[in-house]
């Protein structure tokens, strides 16, 4: 075992940003020097010291031979993985890299409808033809879940020419399908499952979480490890475990798809939240559940609101597992959307969620969250349901189910084509039964609800301009303010 105290790229960092000497090097700034005196004063120059390049001592992250590379290996022992990549560009970079590494052009991929919007631009730089699998659906609370390991088995039987299986585990709403089950099936065919598992990353420091995706039978897994553990912003990792994907597929992939000038204060940070959880994780993550906890039961008492729980055991395949320090909260009992809502928290209460949806508020509970939170969150939604309530808000419940719907059916071009195609712009209302040539999903959480390559079907229209109007936003397309779209001419 390695000696998980160590934190070897954090102290060359750290010795490096010491070090009396004259910088004729990148950045421009030269360790603070030449930053402007409004930034320091917000960051001080502590950070700027740190802000350096791919100097003598620390490494090069594209041929890790020193620190960065004893780093990913303490890394991969951690989190469980065979072999662990340090990524700057976030998660998105290494979805792309993961499809980029298993799939070529016309390779078909089998994946969830409700995948990232960095899944599809895998799609678009690959080349690569989306088999779709509709998710398990909750008509009642309009929320999807996992695709079913029978799903996977039944697309896996109409496409065995297939390249990978990538899934989502957990969902945004913290939802696990079974990914054992999938895992199962998709090595039957001796083909890689790959992982998104951005907001799971903490699922390897506790017992009471679902089961890791590597521990379940991943063959990859990306985690975003700066969205619910102590690492910078875009600060992520890959992990592939076994031997159904090649190593040195996946290094090039990334070299496509990273920046070549990487922030050495997202990577030490990497180094630093490794080394917290490996030595302190299950203790944080301990309280972090009892926050959780404490804050799900309270607000379930709260009347006019509800908290998102697991069904009974067996009823939902596509829902077997839940991640207690996602909280979900259903205002509609209120009177309210969850956008409305969302509003009244942040700026009567200060209280700012995750992401809000049309029925629902979806919140982070993580390590850095203290009781004095939990207390003021607890309180706002209090307020809210005394003094915020109201009458006669209707909402269409079956959006999803109206839009997976429309786009089972296989594509009309691939992603990739319909990308680079000439395309045009036009009105909204002419864009019916047209091909869309962007990627159109509300956000967060960045699931696209239109793609490059598929019918513009007219619920899914409506869809959007009742989130747009509810006060979402819109993201990916051109025309933010949805009054055109792109499409194939």
């Amino acid at each position: 075992m390695l000696n998980q105290n160590q934190t070897p790229l954090l102290n060359a960092l750290k010795a490096n940003a010491a070090r009396p000497h004259a910088p004729f090097y990148t950045p421009g700034h030269k360790q603070g020097e030449g930053i402007s005196q409004p930034l320091t004063d917000l960051l001080g120059k502590a950070v700027f010291r740190a802000d350096l390049t791919e100097l003598a001592d620390l490494d090069n992250l594209f041929a890790p031979q020193g620190v960065i590379q004893e780093a990913q290996q303490l890394a991969a022992e951690a989190f469980g993985a065979s072999q662990t990549w340090f990524l700057v560009n976030g998660s998105t970079c290494g979805v792309e890299a993961a499809i980029l590494a298993t799939c070529g052009t016309g390779d078909k991929i089998i994946l969830p409808r409700n995948v990232h919007s960095s899944a599809i631009a895998g799609l678009i730089l690959s080349g690569a033809i989306p088999i779709f699998l509709n998710p398990e659906y909750d008509p009642v609370l309009d929320i999807a879940h996992s695709i079913t390991p029978n799903a996977v088995e039944s697309a896996l039987q109409q496409h065995p020419d297939a390249k990978a299986v990538l899934t989502v585990y957990p969902t945004y709403y913290g939802v696990c399908g079974n990914l054992n089950a999938i895992a199962n099936v998709t090595h039957q065919y001796n083909i890689p499952l790959l992982v998104d598992e951005a907001h799971g990353a903490h699922f390897a420091f506790h017992p009471e979480f679902p089961t890791p995706a590597l521990a379940a039978g991943a063959d990859l897994t990306v985690q975003s490890i700066h969205k619910v553990l102590g690492a910078m912003t875009q600060a992520s990792m890959l992990h592939v475990k076994g031997n159904r994907i090649d190593g040195d597929r996946i290094s090039k992939a990334l070299q496509l798809v990273q920046s070549t000038s990487p922030s050495y204060l997202l990577l030490a940070s990497l180094d630093a939240a490794r080394q917290q959880m490996a030595l302190h994780g299950k203790m944080l993550m301990s309280r972090t559940l009892q926050l959780a906890e404490e804050a799900r039961t309270r607000i379930g008492e709260i009347p006019g609101l509800s908290v998102f729980q697991m069904p009974r055991l067996g009823e939902s395949p596509g829902f077997v597992a839940l991640d207690k320090t996602r909280l979900t909260v259903t205002v509609y009992g209120l009177g309210l959307t969850g956008f409305a809502a969302d509003e009244i928290l942040d700026q009567k209460f200060a209280v700012t969620a995750e992401f809000a949806s049309l029925q629902h508020l979806t919140l982070i509970i993580s390590l850095g969250n203290t009781p004095a939170d939990i207390e003021q969150l607890v309180q706002g939604f209090t307020t809210l349901a005394k003094e915020y309530r109201r009458t006669n808000l209707t909402i269409n419940n079956n959006i999803w189910q109206n839009i997976l719907s429309k786009v089972s059916h296989p594509l009309h071009f691939s992603p990739r084509e319909a990308f680079f195609a000439v395309s045009e712009t036009l009105p909204l209302a002419q864009t019916s039964d047209r091909i869309c040539a962007e990627i159109v999903c509300p956000y967060p959480p960045g699931i696209p609800v239109l793609m490059p390559g598929e019918a513009i079907a007219k619920p899914v229209l409506d869809y959007l301009q009742q989130i747009q109007a509810m006060g979402g936003f819109i993201s990916g397309c051109n025309d933010t303010s949805l009054k055109t779209l792109k499409v194939v001419k």
